[in-house]
């Protein structure tokens, strides 16, 4: 026989007490049980760099600034197509190309040297290019598009200078036409110039004459009987003066002078001349 409890109204309250603590212990179990859970998983830890929890820690070292593809890479220097010492069509086209832009004043001649230089290096200067005196890509782009193509004529002038404007009195008949100032000879016939060439003159001591002469006497071998000179092709026309070929003028260039005689340099060009200048054809030589 089981004996009976009988519970005082204290006992009551406090059954009930501990009925209800016990509830809240369960409640409160389960909350803490599911936090220790989560506890177990390690945190996410982001640092101030870190490119966030979206996109993975690793991207962040592939791109550095030095091995990025649009990172600013050092300009290439214009390459160096001519320059000094350098000979060819090549040169003779760049010359040609600025004398057409008046840099160079003279005719082309296939050879890279000083005077080239200064020209191409004036050309830098107008046109806003570093002025090296260097043909490079930079200035030979600039000079073709600012150029037409040359033509052979202007590549192989006949004269090193500028042939001069004749003279009036060069312009009827058969004419062999001097000009001191560019240091041509043009053998013209009826105001038409047949061939031209370059020529060199007398010192300042044994000049040659001007005005208007004619030729009196031809002699294809001629030596000089005063300095015993070779004076082939020679065409006289004043006194012991004459026009001839001159090889001394064809080695040296215009370092020398003649002894008052109109020297050619070249014999083909005057062996031509000589073989169509006759007696008594008139000779004009001018400033």
């Amino acid at each position: 026989m089981r004996a009976s409890v009988t519970h005082t109204p204290v006992a009551r309250a406090s059954l009930a007490a501990a009925a209800a603590l016990a509830l809240i212990g369960v409640t409160a179990g389960c909350t803490a049980q599911a936090a220790g859970s989560e506890e177990k998983v390690p945190p996410v830890r982001i640092s101030p760099t870190s490119p966030g929890p979206h996109k993975p820690s690793e991207d962040a070292g592939d791109a550095k600034p030095s091995e990025s593809p649009t990172a600013s890479a050092t300009p290439k220097k214009p390459r160096v197509l001519m320059t000094r010492g350098d000979t060819g069509r090549k040169v003779r086209e760049l010359q040609a190309r600025l004398r057409a832009l008046k840099h160079f004043g003279r005719a082309p001649t296939g050879y890279y040297g000083s005077v080239t230089a200064a020209a191409v290096s004036a050309f830098q200067g107008a046109h806003g290019l570093p002025r090296t005196g260097k043909a490079d890509t930079a200035t030979w782009r600039k000079l073709r598009s600012l150029t037409d193509a040359p033509t052979r004529d202007e590549l192989y002038p006949p004269t090193t200078l500028p042939v001069a404007k004749p003279d009036p009195r060069c312009l009827t008949g058969r004419v062999l036409c001097i000009s001191k100032k560019s240091r041509t000879l043009s053998w013209m016939v009826d105001g038409k110039v047949l061939s031209s060439m370059d020529v060199r003159f007398g010192s300042q001591y044994t000049p040659t004459r001007e005005g208007t002469f004619s030729v009196y006497w031809k002699s294809r071998h001629h030596v000089s009987t005063i300095y015993d000179t070779p004076m082939p092709y020679a065409m006289f026309f004043s006194g012991g003066q004459a026009v001839h070929y001159s090889a001394d003028f064809a080695a040296r260039g215009y370092s020398g002078a003649s002894h008052g005689c109109v020297n050619v340099r070249d014999e083909a060009k005057i062996a031509n001349v000589f073989a169509q200048v006759r007696t008594g054809d008139r000779v004009v030589i001018y400033w």
